[in-house]
């Protein structure tokens, strides 16, 4: 199945192309699914950073669509990772639901760069939500016991029993989604931190904008210090 013109201008722009095989599956809970799959190759032609993503080509019809994801527990010996989903009403999603050892779906990486600040930041500041779990998790395990707070919004009470890779040095406060994520943006607006604390913000596009704004606005954060990327619309 063709990936359409947004393939074509990866490709274009120096994409790399491989095709992942899954090779388990857990359901974590009702709404969140892992799976396992070898790499393709991908991790040989990739070295591994911290909230790595890469682009599922999900089918959807008679087309398919294009979706970012973390790499969660990647092995670099092995070329193996997991992928987590967060269950919605989306083409990814619903191949994850239904996907099984052996299934096959293509992948691109092109886009995911990310490196921890130097020097080491006082604090990191995180926000995300399920969706963005793998990639807070990823960095909660890079940054290695620094102090970091944590807030996570919430739709289905069962998000609140994923797994979060906290440290002793970590406190993490779920939060409610509520009128489009008025909690989370106004939990960023409350706290008090010093400028230099690092700001992670990986939520929709909406509360990504607004918190960000909130960072180097209220809280006088420079640019370099606030790594901002809006996970979904």
């Amino acid at each position: 199945m063709g990936k359409g013109i947004s393939g074509l201008i990866l490709k274009a722009m120096g994409g790399s192309d491989y095709v992942l095989t899954v090779t388990s599956t857990e359901q974590v809970t009702d709404k969140y699914v892992r799976l396992g799959f070898s790499g393709g190759g991908l991790l040989t032609d990739h070295p591994i950073h911290p909230t790595q993503w890469v682009r599922l080509w999900a089918p959807d019809g008679d087309s398919v669509q294009q979706r970012g994801y973390t790499l969660c527990d990647p092995d670099s010996d092995n070329d193996t990772f997991d992928i987590e989903f967060a269950i919605h009403d989306g083409p990814a999603a619903r191949w994850a639901l239904t996907a099984g050892p052996g299934d096959e779906i293509a992948a691109t990486v092109m886009g995911s760069k990310f490196s921890l600040p130097e020097p080491t930041p006082s604090e990191y500041l995180i926000f995300g939500d399920p969706a963005a779990l793998p990639a807070v998790n990823s960095l909660l395990d890079a940054i290695d016991g620094t102090p970091a707070r944590v807030w996570l919004e919430w739709q289905y009470e069962s998000d609140k029993t994923l797994p979060v890779r906290a440290t002793e040095a970590t406190t993490v406060t779920w939060v409610e989604r509520i009128d489009d994520g008025r909690e989370l943006q106004e939990s960023a607006e409350q706290i008090t931190c010093d400028t230099d604390a690092f700001a992670w913000i990986a939520c929709d596009a909406n509360t990504t904008r607004s918190i960000t704004k909130t960072f180097r606005g209220r809280h006088s954060l420079p640019k370099t210090s606030i790594k901002a990327q809006a996970y979904w619309r």
